[in-house]
């Protein structure tokens, strides 16, 4: 970490690249073609991976976590602010059902790889419980299975290593997919053909150019849209964190309890909710905001350079190049079962992928995933669907963990 031209501790320099980077991913999509068509998510994503590999900057800083921090809890409600409201309670029970199923092949996928490569990597049940945990919910569930089953701090370290560096790989998959013929003669794509038909504004402009046209802002615009984000997320993570201290959870905790500190005490949930309700209260203060959905935008683009930056090619092949091989059959299998099924339910090629996307990356990385690609109306269900993964995630790792434990 500390080898880097860049220092971990070289704040200024780190948030310069980090914003400049994500400046110039927006710039290209925008001006060039083939950048349209690549997306500036992979690019700024891409970009992130090559300066983190070649050794010009850290793979961990606090910088980084200041975006997981401060910037996403920003830019989710921002982006809410103009959904249509009675449109995300409608979806949201769709992708329920495809999100579990997605689930499924979570499960599916690590039992499969579990008994394929379990004489080949140390404490695979341990680390398949935490991994499985991780690819329904999140990195909360991640870090939950590591304190509970205790493998060894390398191979802990090593496990975060691969799962970095296979989202980043599957993320540029699932941005890929949409543009490719291949799925849209087989499955329904409504939200990118809306994105297509909608964005085309002027000859000679790229799809984003045409749809993230020059719009009507104030200084005011900008003042209530960024207090009124900052309000939604203190009140929020507070509540959150007083129903968190109130609720009993763990394993002395009955199923009941658990489930209501999950629901209650997630942060992201709570964020996500009371942004509806104040949707639903104040319509009309959120319709005379001008300019949140950009504002938002560009700082869900500092996150896709961030989440790039972490997945560091030589501590894998150094390491513990078998996990990475463990981690993509889990991948496989999710997406496989999840366009399977998708397609017998009729589901949309963008709501399939979405659901995959919140099990792997968790829900923050889907609503990301649906900003990026202009899904206005599937950036709420998402991530309402995926935090409800925060919640059995650590069900799913503890039993597959138990199990796996005695076949080692």
């Amino acid at each position: 970490m500390n080898q880097a031209l860049i220092q971990p501790d070289d704040y200024i320099t780190l948030w310069g690249i980090i914003v400049v980077w994500a400046s110039v991913s927006i710039f290209l999509e925008q001006r060039y073609s083939w950048a349209a068509k690549i997306s500036g998510a992979i690019i700024a994503l891409v970009g992130a991976i090559i300066l983190s590999n070649t050794g010009v900057i850290p793979t961990e800083s606090p910088v980084y976590d200041a975006v997981w921090t401060f910037i996403i809890p920003l830019a989710i409600p921002l982006l809410l602010f103009h959904v249509n409201f009675k449109k995300v309670w409608k979806e949201s029970g769709r992708l329920l059902i495809l999100f579990l199923i997605s689930s499924v092949g979570t499960v599916a996928g690590t039992i499969i790889s579990f008994f394929l490569l379990k004489d080949h990597i140390p404490y695979l049940d341990k680390l398949g419980a935490m991994l499985s945990a991780s690819y329904v919910g999140g990195g909360v569930n991640f870090a939950a299975m590591a304190a509970k089953f205790a493998p060894p701090g390398e191979m802990v370290s090593s496990a975060v290593v691969a799962d970095n560096l296979m989202m980043a790989i599957y993320f540029i998959v699932l941005m890929t997919i949409p543009t490719m013929g291949f799925f849209r003669k087989r499955f329904r794509a409504p939200h990118v053909e809306k994105v297509e038909n909608g964005g085309v504004k002027e000859d000679g402009k790229t799809l984003a150019e045409g749809f993230w046209s020059r719009k009507e802002m104030s200084l005011k615009d900008i003042a209530l849209s960024v207090g009124t984000a900052f309000l939604l997320v203190v009140v929020s993570f507070k509540i959150a964190e007083l129903f968190a201290g109130l609720i009993p959870s763990g394993d002395d905790a009955s199923f009941f309890l658990n489930l209501m500190n999950g629901l209650f005490g997630d942060k992201y949930l709570m964020l996500t909710t009371l942004t509806f309700l104040a949707l639903a209260l104040f319509p009309k203060y959120f319709d005379s905001i001008n300019g949140s959905q950009e504002i938002g935008t560009f700082l869900i683009y500092l996150f896709f350079v961030v989440i790039g930056i972490p997945a560091s090619i030589p501590l894998i092949i150094q390491n513990a190049p078998l996990l990475l091989v463990f981690v993509l059959i889990i991948v496989i299998l999710n997406l496989s079962i999840s366009l399977g099924a998708g397609k017998l339910l009729k589901y949309d090629l963008e709501e399939i992928l979405l659901a995959s996307n919140a099990n792997v990356g968790g829900p923050t990385t889907a609503a990301a995933m649906a900003i990026a690609k202009g899904w206005k109306d599937l950036i709420g269900p998402i991530l309402v669907v995926g935090t409800l993964g925060y919640i059995i995630g650590n069900y799913v790792g503890t039993t597959l963990g138990l199990w796996f434990a005695g076949f080692m």
